[in-house]
């Protein structure tokens, strides 16, 4: 493992470990410590739950009703594209790694299990559920040493992987650019689990500067463009970034998925704080 990688291991563990971030406190209706609501006993059910006082005000059986704690199964995937191998200050891939690292720290600290996926053209397993410690290392490991360029993402596939290879409900993080998201439909998908998504993006290639002549490499394709990067064509651009963002937004909405946007220069764990809290 080389130097950098122990030192981000290192710095989103101290920043998981010694903040809580976000907890595992469901809303399903079970045995548990944070009181629902008060109902009419129902016959079958075990007696211990009257709440006797109540009852004999009421004169009749009532139970009380509390949040339950779970454990969760929670899949970790990052969608590693070659646009994610490009970055002004850092890469969008490195953001991506180092967000992977806390949501799995997060979930050793929390005593939840994780797997996870690394996704593009399809969705692969990267790491078994396990809720130990040398699980974060050996995901982050992995996706450090995965390379990207060339690949493209393929949402039918991966919606239809995960759907397959992820049997119980579980809570999914879905990590990526999220730029080209024509075919992105997670209607099947929110349905079955609950599904966050975390757009990583460079402010540049959201809001981008004229540069007058240059010479590009797509990093799906490999495909150079040469060219002038004037006002009007950056203009136009911003223009259609905002709008697909706009669309995406407003259908994540639609279908009650969660979602949090995180820039290369942000400073991860306080946002990821923000979207847990």
């Amino acid at each position: 493992m080389n130097q950098n990688l122990k030192k981000l291991l290192i710095k989103t563990k101290k920043a998981v470990f010694s903040q809580q971030i976000g907890n595992n406190t469901s809303n399903i209706k079970g045995e548990g410590y944070d009181f629902v609501e008060l109902r009419e006993y129902e016959g079958g059910e075990d007696i211990r739950k009257i709440d006797w006082v109540i009852s004999a005000k009421m004169q009749k059986p009532f139970v009380k009703v509390f949040h339950t704690q779970r454990e969760l199964d929670i899949n970790i995937v990052p969608i590693l594209t070659g646009s994610t191998y490009f970055g002004t200050k850092r890469f969008k891939k490195d953001t991506i790694t180092e967000i992977c690292s806390i949501l799995g720290y997060v979930c050793v600290a929390q005593g939840d299990s994780f797997s996870s996926f690394i996704a593009n053209e399809d969705a692969q397993l990267n790491t078994k559920k396990t809720k130990k410690l040398f699980g974060v290392e050996n995901m982050i490991v992995n996706i450090d040493k995965y390379n990207p360029l060339e690949k493209n993402a393929n949402f039918v596939n991966i919606i239809n992987d995960l759907y397959k290879k992820i049997q119980k409900k579980s809570l999914i993080f879905l990590i990526g650019d999220f730029f080209d998201t024509n075919d992105f439909n997670l209607n099947l998908l929110a349905k079955k689990h609950e599904v966050i998504i975390i757009i990583v993006r460079d402010k540049f290639e959201e809001n981008p500067i004229a540069l007058g002549s240059v010479n590009f490499t797509d990093p799906n394709t490999s495909q150079t463009f040469e060219g002038n990067l004037n006002s009007n064509l950056t203009e136009n651009y911003t223009k259609n970034v905002k709008k697909h963002d706009s669309e995406l937004f407003k259908n994540l909405k639609k279908i009650g998925v969660q979602f949090i946007k995180i820039y290369t220069d942000d400073n991860v764990a306080q946002q990821l704080g923000k979207l847990f809290h």
